[in-house]
């Protein structure tokens, strides 16, 4: 089971090293992370996706907790929630293939953002299954280097807002 955790932690030198330290030396594996001061400058929130059963995951709260840097965690997956990926992607374009590239980005809601003689650059946001979507669309052109951020997510407010898939 995949779970997504948010830790308020405070915004000092060594808290990402110290927390990433902690779950590898415990055997959990960190599978995306990503971490940025929060609308508070003392603060930051780093959000980590995990897999493991519910034990895991709780042993992993605990760990987390018991950390002095550590604010607040939450299991954001088990609430109504929004999370997202960011990727950069380059791919060759030769003139001739330009305009599939391009309309195969504006479907998917993306965006050219840099042009060269040889390829195209494109920013794509979105959840992992449609950034998926997006690398197996672009392989057959040429997938030059990928990029991504680790997931950010957000528990939805209270009045339940729309689902921007």
């Amino acid at each position: 089971m995949r779970h997504v955790i948010s830790a308020l932690v405070q915004n000092v030198p060594g808290v990402l090293s110290h927390i990433s330290g902690m779950l590898a030396s415990r055997g959990y594996n960190i599978d995306s992370l990503a971490v940025g001061e929060t609308e508070d400058p003392q603060l930051s929130r780093m959000t980590f996706v995990v897999v493991g059963d519910n034990k895991v995951l709780e042993q992993v709260r605990k760990q987390l907790e018991k950390i002095v840097t550590v604010v607040r965690v939450d299991d954001i997956s088990s609430q109504n929630h929004v999370e997202r990926d960011l990727m950069l992607i380059k791919v060759s374009a030769p003139p001739g293939k330009r305009r599939d590239i391009s309309e195969l980005t504006d479907i998917f809601r993306g965006r050219i953002v840099d042009v060269s003689p040889e390829d195209l650059m494109i920013e794509i946001s979105g959840q992992e299954k449609k950034i998926e979507a997006f690398i197996e669309l672009m392989r057959p052109f040429g997938i030059q280097e990928v990029v991504r951020t680790g997931r950010i997510a957000m528990v939805r407010g209270n009045a339940g807002g729309k689902d921007e898939g």
